[in-house]
């Protein structure tokens, strides 16, 4: 599939490069401003925007929220992004836009690595500062991309160009939720594995992580014997994929 996907990329440039009226002008990425905008709408949507789902589904499975708890718990990224927006709006008519993109990126770097260090006993307010400074850092960077992206080519291409950047943001939400759910999956996997070993649990490692992972973890404990199911800690896992460590065992 890998090989797949490499050749018909290889393909669609060849196609886009030979056609007189092309669905994306590859001209574009000849102008650094677009290149940037498109580079930080993908880094957006491969990083902060992957995470929600899996902050989400720590609020849901760990904690044991309701989705209605978890969303309200999801308003202090929210909240900063309505009030900072329109002020970086306007902000983008008296500094460089690569400013804004930059100070924004810079945020959410920071917001995502402050919600990397949960311990066992973290409550969702561990996430809470990390939380604010990435909504901070999308609002400041979001209304520069949408102005960078047509702002910068001729108007009868400020269409396709409003579509590549939206597009880049889709790419990247895609690969960022592909491959922080392989690291999830591993990591439940490997968490796991020690704790059920010496159960009848232990032979369905592999689907309880699966399952766990794409946030089934009723339907995952429905694969281990009734028995077994106290021992077998889903929860966990969760935490130690968020806490990047293996903690001790918790009941599910």
């Amino acid at each position: 599939m890998f090989a797949a996907s490499a050749l018909l990329l290889v393909l669609f440039v060849v196609v886009e490069l030979r056609a007189d009226a092309p669905l994306l002008d590859l001209s574009l990425f000849r102008k650094p401003s677009f290149t940037g905008a498109t580079i930080v709408a993908f880094a957006l949507g491969a990083s902060i925007f992957s995470m929600f789902l899996y902050i989400t589904l720590f609020f849901q499975n760990v904690l044991g929220f309701s989705p209605f708890e978890a969303g309200l718990r999801s308003l202090p990224v929210t909240g900063p992004i309505l009030f900072v927006s329109p002020l970086s709006g306007r902000l983008t008519a008296r500094v460089p836009v690569r400013l804004l993109l930059g100070t924004g990126l810079a945020f959410v770097t920071v917001g995502l690595l402050m919600m990397g260090h949960l311990s066992d006993s973290s409550g969702w307010t561990a996430l809470l500062p990390g939380q604010i400074l990435a909504g901070i850092g999308i609002g400041l960077a979001t209304p520069g991309l949408a102005s960078t992206a047509v702002g910068v080519v001729a108007p009868r291409l400020s269409g396709m160009a409003s579509g590549a950047n939206n597009t880049a943001r889709q790419l990247g939400l895609a690969t960022g939720i592909a491959g922080l759910g392989s690291i999830f999956q591993s990591k439940i996997e490997s968490t796991l594995t020690p704790l059920a070993a010496g159960t009848s649990a232990s032979s369905h490692v592999h689907e309880l992580s699966r399952a766990v992972a794409s946030g089934g973890t009723g339907r995952a404990l429905q694969a281990v014997p009734p028995a077994e199911r106290g021992r077998t800690s889903t929860k966990a896992a969760f935490r130690a994929y968020f806490a990047r460590r293996y903690p001790c065992p918790v009941k599910a």
